[in-house]
């Protein structure tokens, strides 16, 4: 292992990446890990791709800022902190954090493109596919919209069947089968949480004895 130990957490939209990831950072040392999600480094909603009928689409791959993605992250692995501004998808009634990333011994990096893109998946030391079936995702994409983003049913819809789903299927689905390890979400994950959690404690372990 090298000075840092690279963490990917990829899945289709709705599976529970989110959930995932705060349960385990739960069991882990708060100060020896950081996450960098995907989900902050959309481009501006002038630059989103549109589809025929208008809409942004933000399930493609020409709608995520990867260079800076891929420049933060390595910003990380050099002992540097990140500043961002969180990406709040268009929603007027969700006013932006700023966010502060400090550079820590396990980097965990999530996101749906994750494992499409050769950049940011060559830098990982694991890779975590978050698996849930199609109807636990449509539900947890409704609520999620809804709640975090001001979309209403008609428009989550709208947007799954039409940007959602093929994007699966062409840019998400395909890397599974590259995965360390696949964990289905439709369920109990509490098995799971706890042999990742074993295993990156025992990484960090390693790291304070070199």
């Amino acid at each position: 292992m090298g000075k840092n130990f690279i963490v990917g957490v990829s899945g289709g939209s709705g599976s529970g990446k989110t959930f995932f990831i705060h349960r385990l950072l739960d069991v882990l040392p708060a100060n020896q890990v950081c996450l960098i999600s995907q989900d902050n480094y959309y481009r501006n909603i002038k630059e989103v791709p549109v589809d025929s009928n208008g809409i942004e689409n933000f399930d493609t791959l020409e709608a995520v800022d990867f260079v800076s993605f891929a420049r933060d992250l390595e910003l990380l692995k050099n002992g540097h902190e990140v500043n961002l501004v969180e990406y709040t998808f268009n929603n007027r009634n969700k006013a932006p954090r700023s966010i502060t990333l400090t550079p820590a011994p396990v980097v965990i990096v999530e996101g749906i493109f994750v494992f499409s893109n050769p950049q940011l998946f060559n830098e990982l030391d694991l890779k975590i596919f978050i698996d849930a079936s199609d109807k636990v995702r449509i539900r947890r994409r409704i609520e999620r919209d809804r709640q975090e983003r001001g979309y209403d049913v008609d428009d989550v819809m709208y947007r799954y069947q039409n940007h959602v789903t093929p994007t699966y299927l062409k840019y998400i689905d395909p890397f599974k089968s590259q995965a360390d390890l696949v964990i289905n979400n439709s369920g109990n994950i509490d098995k799971a949480i706890e042999m990742v959690g074993l295993f990156l404690r025992k990484q960090l372990d390693s790291t304070d004895n070199h």
